[in-house]
């Protein structure tokens, strides 16, 4: 669906502190025929409330002026259903817990660009019918067209870190992998020539490239087990009667929808199936389709396909751990957490804390502890960045006994 990831995240962690929420009522769109003879009833109506993630464009934003393409969505829904419409603000790195939060908290009515899935979080969400279909992409310069996983071959390929992409090329040694973890720095990569190929979330991918790259890449969306999903709405169980009200609205605003897609550069070339990804590997930990708010990284993600494999997994995340960790936390836990002031020395979780250690890890980066002058990190680091650096403090603890 940052489903950053990663996320989202959506791995069943240690709860975090849920980001500042605002709910605003905002006005209806720009006056049409169809808004002034819904006016009357709009002023009378109880608020359309849309669960939003305030910074995560193209899908959504609190700045009225780009809102996004989901809440653009959703403001054309509410003047066809004739309501006005609130937004509950909420960050949506963290998956199913977003959803349980905002939507199963009753804080809103609907959340818009959730998995259309009878799997996602059981039977207590609904769906209204597909609104758009989401997709990873590949993209290229302009000479470059790919048609399969073979035209890889020999280029170097900007991936993101713990997706299904990731999986798809895992065992290709004949492709050079340039791992990357979010969209923006593999489109980065590309642009800066450090590869030749970015595969990454699709609709970031073609935001950046309309915003910041002036349509200068080829964005090709592809389609498989693990790459693309269905988007709808989603609604609480109990909301069987405005589901219907949504899908029956939802024909009419088919051209609005088309024209949105465009207008926030979602990918539109038809879509190119690489195939089945082989038995992906275990990855350190595993996102839902939740991230489809915001960068999707792969749900079903099940056993290695050898011991060799989940150790360079592992590898992996622990040099991008550690990289986190010097970047941020070696200011104060010193470089490769080597730090001769006990109290700050996180090389002694372990003896500190035993089996509570990773339970005190993630509350902590999720919380802060501000009387001790540590912030809080959620706002900053997606869970699955929490579990890489996790993974590298593990390969730091010290066997001293604890004072």
């Amino acid at each position: 669906m940052r489903l950053n990831r990663r996320q989202t995240g959506s791995n069943g962690r240690a709860a975090a502190v849920p980001a500042a929420r605002a709910t605003a009522l905002v006005a209806l769109m720009a006056a049409t025929p169809l808004a002034s003879s819904a006016a009357g009833l709009a002023n009378e109506a109880e608020p359309l409330r849309l669960c939003a993630d305030p910074t995560n464009l193209p899908f959504s934003s609190n700045n009225p002026t780009q809102p996004g393409f989901y809440l653009e969505v959703g403001q054309a829904l509410s003047q066809q259903l004739g309501r006005p419409v609130a937004y509950d603000w909420y960050k949506s790195y963290f998956g199913k817990r977003t959803v349980r939060v905002t939507l199963l908290g009753k804080q809103c009515d609907a959340m818009i660009g959730l998995p259309l899935s009878a799997d996602f979080m059981g039977p207590a969400v609904i769906f209204s019918k597909k609104i758009a279909t989401e997709t990873y992409a590949l993209v290229s310069r302009g000479t470059l067209i790919v048609h399969s996983i073979d035209d890889l071959r020999g280029k170097r390929v900007a991936v993101q870190y713990q997706t299904t992409p990731q999986n798809l090329l895992a065992q290709r040694d004949d492709i050079e992998k340039v791992t990357v973890l979010t969209p923006d720095e593999g489109m980065a990569a590309l642009a800066q020539g450090r590869a030749d190929v970015a595969f990454v979330w699709g609709p970031v991918a073609g935001w950046l490239n309309k915003t910041t790259y002036e349509s200068g890449f080829r964005i090709q969306p592809v389609e498989g087990d693990g790459l693309s999903w269905d988007a709808a709405i989603g609604l609480a169980k109990s909301s069987g009667q405005l589901r219907d009200q949504i899908d029956a609205a939802l024909p009419q605003l088919a051209p609005r929808i088309a024209e949105l897609a465009v207008k926030y550069g979602l990918p539109s070339q038809p879509s190119i199936r690489l195939g089945a990804v082989p038995r992906p590997i275990k990855l350190a930990s595993t996102t839902d389709p939740a991230q489809l708010l915001r960068q999707p990284v792969a749900e079903a993600v099940v056993t290695s396909v050898s011991d060799s494999t989940a150790s360079e997994s592992k590898t992996e995340a622990v040099t991008l751990g550690k990289e986190i960790f010097n970047g941020t936390c070696a200011h104060c836990h010193g470089p490769d957490a080597v730090q001769a002031e006990r109290r700050i020395d996180l090389r002694r979780l372990q003896t500190r804390y035993g089996e509570d250690m990773r339970d005190k890890f993630w509350t902590t980066v999720h919380e802060g502890r501000p009387s001790k002058g540590m912030p809080a990190w959620k706002e900053v680091f997606t869970d699955d960045q929490f579990e890489s650096i996790y993974t590298f403090l593990l390969t730091v603890q010290s066997s001293e006994t604890a004072n």
